[in-house]
């Protein structure tokens, strides 16, 4: 390891952070994390899915038993289109997808973080950054500041740091839905670790059964208006069930679900957002990772493993480049063409679950013609056979003027 980066301070405690920083210190840097929330984000969002290649990250820091222990196999796929289900073609030699609860796989990531030396400071809201001779600084706004080589952003979609490193960046672009998630008891028939993706009249919405007898069940609701998380938290549980119920009205198992949904078990998750590509990952000693450059949606099922990734590779890079600069290059030419290839192959799909009612009524028709000829080898076999080589050394990149 390099003497001349031998810290980091790493902006945003939620699933690129922690990993970040525990790959950071498997690679002999003095790491904190630096997180605006008063203490662990447990309790945000509802569940999330963990693709083959980003558990296969995990094992990296040592975090990916622990991970499987605590998720849902998801090992055969359904789509339902008006109610006419048919399954959808998979990759039959790599492991199931997981798909876990937010606030378990945040607890998993920060224990296994602090067990590997990473510091954790939480009420640090960022509000500038002050590159100096050696170093950066980090100041907050509660008046404190932190000093390292190197500062990482990995603050999420909503990235403070983004915009420190290019005020002209692009924010997030609204996919004209909301969010929302829930664990219930409905007594409804299904398949042993099987996930459907339900096309309804109204919207889309997915549901698979969990171990313990509930089923776990996600909506993406079309909406013109905008909300903050805050905003959609304002609204109360029952006003967005009945909007559920009357959306669903009619679906099955759509119905079914909305109307078993209590208000205590339903997660409001907000607007839903994908990243359009963000021109510069870096500037001087400040480089991003995980949503705050890339975020290609839900409908990818690679999002947090897409995070993941990228804060290994970007450790790998600081371990073994003896230079800012060409480090954060080397991490950009690794990861951009991975990432914006995935943002592409869900483009489409993004736009067919806010479809209007004509649009949806022609792909209704058309989509199960294209999922039964869809080839799941060239559509994704490349995306979850990947694999870190965390023990092969990284060949530093030319920086570009």
């Amino acid at each position: 390891m390099s003497k001349s980066i031998s810290s980091a301070i790493v902006i945003g405690g939620g699933i690129s952070g922690p990993v970040t920083a525990t790959a950071l210190r498997r690679a002999g840097l003095d790491v904190t994390v630096f997180e605006a929330y008063p203490g662990p984000a447990y309790g945000i969002g509802s569940n999330l899915a963990l693709a083959p290649n980003g558990v296969a990250a995990l094992d990296i820091i040592g975090a990916g038993d622990a991970v499987r222990a605590r998720a849902v196999p998801v090992s055969r796929s359904m789509m339902s289109v008006n109610g006419k289900r048919f399954e959808l073609p998979g990759l039959r030699d790599v492991e199931p997808l997981r798909v876990i609860d937010r606030a378990d796989l945040h607890e998993t990531l920060h224990d296994t973080a602090v067990a590997a030396g990473v510091r954790f400071e939480y009420d640090k809201r960022l509000t500038e950054v002050e590159e100096h001779a050696g170093g950066v600084t980090a100041i907050f706004a509660d008046g404190s500041s932190a000093t390292a080589d190197v500062l990482i952003g990995a603050d999420g979609i909503r990235s403070t740091v983004r915009g420190l490193v290019d005020p002209k960046a692009p924010g997030p672009t609204y996919l004209r839905m909301l969010g929302f998630g829930a664990y219930t008891e409905c007594p409804i028939d299904l398949e042993p670790e099987t996930m459907t993706f339900a096309f309804g009249r109204r919207a889309y919405y997915l549901y698979w059964p969990m171990p313990d007898g509930r089923v776990s069940w996600g909506a993406n609701l079309p909406s013109e208006q905008y909300y903050s998380l805050t905003q959609a938290r304002s609204v109360s549980a029952e006003q967005w069930l009945r909007t559920l119920r009357e959306t669903y009205a009619g679906e099955a198992p759509g119905a079914q679900l909305a109307e078993a949904t209590t208000a205590a078990q339903l997660a409001v998750v907000g607007a839903l957002h994908i990243m359009p590509p963000v021109p510069h990952w870096y500037r001087g000693r400040m480089v991003l990772t995980g949503d705050a450059i890339h975020a290609p949606s839900n409908t990818s099922g690679q999002g947090a493993s897409m995070a993941i990734e990228s804060g290994i590779e970007l450790a790998r890079c600081l371990r073994d480049i003896d230079d800012p600069a060409r480090a954060f290059a080397t991490y950009e030419a690794l990861r951009r063409p991975r990432v914006e290839a995935v943002a592409a192959r869900v483009a489409g799909m993004n736009k067919t679950k806010a479809a209007g009612p004509v649009a949806r009524k022609a792909m209704q028709v058309m989509m199960p013609i294209m999922f039964k000829r869809m080839d799941p080898e060239k559509l994704v076999g490349g995306e979850q056979r990947f694999r870190i080589d965390w023990e092969q050394p990284v060949r530093p990149v030319p920086v570009s003027a």
